[in-house]
């Protein structure tokens, strides 16, 4: 079962353990346009226009993780935390990560921009980037 855990306790897990990986499953669009953690690496789980998820999703991540470490030895062990927007994609992602095999999954529950407010907007309420924690934009 992939555990849950906010943007905080997700940060302090890769300052704790720096074989970690945040894995930011959002679009390339948002991923490159609205921002990103500054240490994440990017596979994208669905993208526009059909938004239809990747069949290679895993394979890609795979070969991502496999760029990073040089080796295929223990990659499912690594701690693999998923961020999309607001925590429902990374949700999915993580879950077939975890059916392929990662042992060590964790879904970062307020994602990137978080809940919506009661206007409607993003970043406000919670969130990776609402919390504070480092991220870049292009």
């Amino acid at each position: 079962m992939v555990d849950e855990v906010n943007p905080a306790a997700a940060w302090a897990l890769l300052q704790a353990d720096p074989g970690a990986i945040l894995l930011d499953v959002r679009s390339r669009m948002e991923y490159e346009y609205v921002g990103r953690p500054a240490m994440a690496i990017h596979v994208a789980w669905q993208e526009p226009p059909e938004w239809k998820v990747d069949p290679d999703f895993v394979q890609k991540v795979r070969a991502r993780l496999r760029e990073l470490r040089g080796t295929e030895t223990g990659m499912e062990d690594i701690p693999v935390l998923a961020m999309c927007r607001s925590g429902q994609r990374s949700m999915a992602a993580g879950r077939a990560l975890e059916e392929a095999g990662f042992r060590k999954v964790f879904n970062i529950a307020e994602g990137f921009e978080g809940q919506r407010d009661a206007e409607g907007h993003r970043s406000t309420v919670n969130g990776w980037r609402f919390r504070g924690l480092p991220w870049v934009q292009s």
